[in-house]
């Protein structure tokens, strides 16, 4: 392993150590993306992300902001999983097969299998965490399994395409970026010298 490996490792276990900071805003991003479908005497009419986390706290208390954390932590767990695991292993699988060499190709394709992989196995997760932090309807992750189950397994699945359309581009471009700079700043020697 690298140095830039491991540097990359600590980052992404950085993010699922401060992920609860972020959830106030995804919870306010969900209620607005939910609005639309809403009657319009339902609606939060939230004008800007601000304006949501103060009524929020205002009509719910502070702890409505953390809904769905819960279901946030394992999906960043996950993401991690499928991003990074998944990479390497249909790295080196495709180079075992010979069909590519080390390139923009093989990285293109191991990272695409990874942003597919990361969003099916997040995705359950993102439905749960998602009905969570929509309102009062579920009052734990244990309610919205219940729910989500009767309505199929395929319920599990509900959004994946545009889930996978907006993970799968990111893996992409992470992981042929990072490929890119391995090559411009190589570690390893540090690593072997020291």
């Amino acid at each position: 392993m690298d140095l830039l490996y491991w540097i990359i490792t600590a980052l992404i276990k950085l993010f699922d150590v401060v992920a609860p900071a972020g959830n106030p805003a995804d919870v306010v991003n969900v209620r607005m993306q939910n609005d639309m479908r809403l009657p319009v005497a339902q609606r939060v009419g939230y004008r800007h992300v601000f304006h949501g986390l103060a009524t929020i706290v205002r009509v719910e208390g502070v702890l409505a902001l953390y809904r769905g954390l819960q279901a946030n932590i394992p999906r960043s767990i996950l993401i991690n999983i499928g991003q990074v695991a998944c990479y390497d292993q249909a790295k080196q699988g495709v180079l075992s097969t010979g069909i590519l060499k080390e390139g923009v190709a093989l990285h293109f394709l191991s990272s695409f299998i990874a942003g597919t992989m990361a969003t099916t196995l997040t995705q359950p997760v993102d439905v749960m965490k998602t009905r969570l932090m929509q309102g009062t309807q579920f009052n734990s992750i244990a309610e919205v399994f219940m729910a989500t189950a009767k309505e199929g397994p395929l319920a599990f699945y509900k959004g994946f395409v545009p889930a996978w359309i907006r993970l799968s581009p990111q893996t992409i471009l992470t992981w042929i970026f990072l490929e890119r700079l391995r090559l411009i700043f190589p570690l390893s020697n540090v690593l072997v010298h020291n």
